[in-house]
């Protein structure tokens, strides 16, 4: 019997062929995140990743030609995507500084921490030092325009006069660490401790957020 044809864009069904084809990208980014948090950069195998996503290593290849380039789109789609969607989230709003942090970044924070992006956090923290051209991707496409987007919320802020002068910088890292600690949490010490006392982390987030504000507003 054979496999049914699937709608494409154009309105036409797409043989299966075509539509697994064009899945295998997102198949072997899936798996590769999964086994690099799992085991390690360093320690996995293309081969392993491969076998994941039920491909050959040689088909593997044709679309990353490095283990180093897969990371590379798994940074990119796990993370600066979602730095992407919250800058659209940031040029909608139309309300205050104060909700824009409360709501706006509390949101994008439980999006990212429910997700396997949060897995990369841990990855890149324990791996990244040795291996430099990553380094310098991470902080191209996660690091600065993160930062970038967080200290133009802060700033404004100021400038409306709805917060206190501030060191931004500063600030920027006093926001985003703990968050980034709470990803790293969940890989690593909350898998063995699932019901420790970080509790629900949305809770955390907005708690955290709380905190941030009552120090912030004038």
């Amino acid at each position: 019997m054979s496999k049914p044809s699937v709608p494409s864009p154009s309105g036409k069904t797409a043989p299966a062929h075509l539509r697994r084809k064009a899945e295998r990208p997102q198949e072997l980014i899936d798996a590769a995140l999964a086994l690099f948090v799992e085991k390690g950069f360093a320690a996995t195998r293309t081969e392993e990743v491969a076998q994941r996503a039920g491909v050959s290593k040689g088909t593997l290849y044709l679309y990353y030609p490095s283990k180093e380039e897969l990371l590379k789109a798994v940074i990119e789609q796990r993370l600066s995507a979602e730095i992407a969607a919250g800058a659209a989230a940031v040029a909608a709003h139309t309300g205050s500084a104060t909700e824009l942090l409360s709501d706006v970044l509390s949101a994008w924070w439980a999006r990212v921490v429910a997700s396997d992006a949060s897995g990369v956090f841990k990855l890149i923290i324990t791996e990244v030092r040795n291996f430099p051209d990553i380094a310098e991707f991470y902080n191209e496409q996660v690091v600065r325009p993160g930062h970038a987007l967080i200290a133009g919320m802060l700033q404004a802020g100021i400038d409306r006069g709805e917060f206190r002068p501030v060191d931004v910088d500063a600030t920027v890292h006093s926001l985003l660490l703990p968050m980034v600690m709470l990803c790293i949490h969940k890989h690593s010490l909350g898998v063995c401790q699932p019901s420790d006392a970080m509790g629900d982390p949305a809770v955390f987030i907005r708690h955290h957020m709380d905190l941030m504000l009552h120090g912030l507003r004038n």
